[in-house]
């Protein structure tokens, strides 16, 4: 007989929500599908078993994308409204763009929903990610050429800007088991069809994903290998850290930073190519390298052996090698036609 995945129970409900207890408040990220209306249930039956249970309110976002959408918030907004919890309803009013736009609609989400916690007091926001979720993300980006840290996955919490924290706390329960939930509750959800959308790479990942599982890499072995990637990454980000002393010096010129060639060609790949693109983002003014374009400059700079000058611009700074030392800049800016 095929197993059957049991409800989440009030005990193990206390156990995800227990380290937000003394939060002033929670702002509930809730699109109305099964996963998140999960969320919206257990964290108001769990905060009602608290003494002194942190403010929580409901939040959904429409992005103006499907007509339903509007029809599917003022659904939870009535759930929300049973279990006496406050709702709104966020619209992304922005021109919707032609390409990327799931990217740059999470990105919006994720922007209104910040806004949204500021104005409740609140310094957490919590999503339904879960542990499917966090196997789709990693496949997703493996697709991608990502390296250790992309393919550790999501973590359960993740600082976001204006010290707001997203929390994740059914990162490791299977969707399945949230199904089962909403079953036991007799709760209606909405069916996004976007899911199974062909157009999109995470609809055309999930059949792969059930395939995968047959040959035994299912969600929880690939969430096995983001948590194991996940020390990795952080071990790396440690020895990085205690190496930049020792290998970095700042210049007289504001920002610029030089490093030592020698050390630098002493440490491990990894920890190398970390170093310099740290050094990078930090002086240039397009942010975080991307991790194929920081590769190739890196094996540039390992055949300009015995050159006797190196120079290359990179995501807003300029990189001269000469003698003993790198040096990093920001690159001059460049002139309009």
């Amino acid at each position: 007989m095929p197993v059957v995945d049991p409800p989440v129970s009030d005990a193990e409900a206390d156990a995800l929500f227990a380290e937000l207890a003394d939060a002033p408040a929670l702002l509930l990220a809730i699109s109305g599908g099964p996963d998140s209306t999960a969320l919206l249930a257990l964290a108001a039956r769990w905060a009602a078993r608290v003494t002194r249970a942190p403010r929580l309110i409901a939040a959904t976002v429409d992005h103006g994308l499907r007509p339903e959408a509007r029809r599917e918030a003022n659904a939870v907004k009535r759930l929300a409204q049973t279990f006496g919890i406050p709702h709104r309803t966020l619209r992304w009013r922005e021109a919707k763009p032609v390409a990327g736009i799931q990217e740059k609609a999470r990105l919006a989400r994720y922007e209104l929903l910040r806004a949204e916690a500021r104005r409740h007091g609140a310094r957490h926001v919590l999503t339904a990610h879960t542990l499917d979720d966090q196997a789709e993300t990693i496949l997703f980006r493996m697709a991608r050429g990502s390296g250790i840290s992309g393919l550790a996955g999501m973590a359960r919490a993740t600082a976001q800007p204006d010290d707001i924290v997203l929390v994740r706390p059914f990162l490791h329960v299977p969707k399945a088991r949230l199904l089962a939930t909403l079953a036991a509750q007799e709760l209606a959800f909405a069916d996004d069809p976007s899911n199974r959308d062909p157009r999109f790479a995470r609809s055309r990942l999930r059949p792969l994903i059930a395939q995968l599982a047959q040959e035994g890499l299912d969600a929880q072995r690939l969430s096995l290998l983001a948590l194991r990637l996940r020390r990795a990454d952080a071990a790396i980000e440690a020895i990085v850290n205690a190496v930049t002393p020792v290998a970095t010096r700042p210049l007289g010129s504001p920002g610029a930073i030089t490093i030592d060639a020698a050390v630098l060609g002493s440490l491990p790949a990894e920890v190398a190519l970390r170093l310099i693109g740290r050094a990078i983002a930090n002086v240039g003014d397009e942010g975080p390298v991307e991790l194929g374009k920081l590769e190739a400059f890196m094996a540039a700079l390992a055949a300009s052996t015995g050159v006797s000058r190196f120079r290359r611009t990179l995501a807003g700074a300029m990189v001269t090698f000469a003698g003993e030392r790198i040096v990093i800049e920001r690159a001059p800016t460049r002139r309009k036609r």
